[in-house]
């Protein structure tokens, strides 16, 4: 801090521990960062009323500051070998760091969510800063919604905060539902530290033609009688363009054809298309298919399933 702790909070020396806890409250409301975003100059003053009521909010490292053992910065100040300091009393012991063993009554005694939450900093541990002051910003979270042809293909999509910023989102090949994807830097900014993070959380949008089983997919393929008697070939679609597929002779409605990595992805694997064939009429069946199925329900009767 290298300055005087009392001239920072603007206390004199002789203030009570009361004083000094209101007078960094007052500070601390005028010079939050997030009341005064990119102002560099209260950005800095922020910090030294911290280090200030670090130091003299402790009874035990403001005793030593007043006995000259420590400097503004807790640093302990040696004066020779054996003599004393101003005020009476040799050196005492070591310096015990952020907050010393004694009679505490510095940030522990601040209501942090009272004092910081009207400025967007959220919920905060009533028992320290946690990641406050000096530390990285909070990570933001959101949901991105994505088509399965993209979360299959990869792609790019843009993505809008609450707060108004735009960011684009690299969707890697083969993504899959609930995978989180971490942008660095792109979270909440951090008091005097670093940003935090935005984490994507993918979702996969329902298609109307494939339905999720795990890393497979499934579809209903229409087919016509022609090809479910006969055989053939026909077109499939893939959520990377249509295929052609080979229908087997004698094919009932219900058989499954799988079609082999044309699926979505699991654990960072591809799984199946499973194609479930279903035999379809024409809409308006013609005078030539009613004959022939009069005609053969007449000579070769049989029952489906027997």
């Amino acid at each position: 801090m290298a300055g005087d702790p009392y001239k920072e909070l603007g206390v004199s020396k002789g203030a009570s521990a009361d004083e000094i806890k209101k007078a960094f409250r007052k500070l601390a409301k005028e010079l939050h960062p997030d009341k005064n975003p990119g102002d560099k100059v209260a950005e800095e003053r922020f910090k030294r009323i911290t280090a200030a009521f670090d130091l003299l909010g402790d009874a035990e490292k403001r005793a030593k500051y007043d006995r000259g053992e420590i400097d503004a910065d807790g640093r302990e100040q040696f004066r020779g070998f054996g003599g004393g300091h101003p005020g009476g009393g040799g050196r005492q012991g070591g310096f015990g760091g952020f907050g010393g063993s004694g009679g505490r009554g510095g940030f522990e005694d601040i209501d942090l969510e009272e004092l910081f939450g009207a400025f967007g900093g959220g919920g905060r541990a009533k028992s320290g800063f946690g990641g406050g002051f000096g530390g990285k910003g909070q990570d933001v979270r959101a949901t991105l919604e994505v088509s399965l042809e993209d979360a299959i293909a990869g792609t790019t999509r843009r993505i809008q905060f609450s707060d108004g910023r735009m960011l684009d989102v690299a969707i890697p090949k083969g993504a899959s539902e609930g995978q989180v994807i971490r942008l660095k830097g792109q979270g909440a900014p951090g008091r005097g530290g670093q940003a935090g993070d935005a984490l994507i959380e993918l979702k996969i949008a329902p298609h109307p033609v494939f339905k999720r089983d795990g890393a497979d997919l499934t579809m209903d393929l229409p087919v016509s009688v022609p090809d479910a008697v006969l055989g053939g070939k026909i077109q499939v679609p893939t959520p990377e363009g249509a295929v052609m597929m080979t229908i087997p002779k004698g094919s009932n409605s219900g058989k499954v054809l799988r079609l082999k990595g044309r699926g979505a992805y699991a654990g960072g694997k591809r799984g199946d298309l499973l194609a479930k064939l279903a035999v379809t009429l024409p809409e308006t069946p013609d005078d030539e298919l009613i004959r022939f199925a009069t005609e053969w329900r007449d000579k070769r009767p049989y029952k489906p399933g027997r």
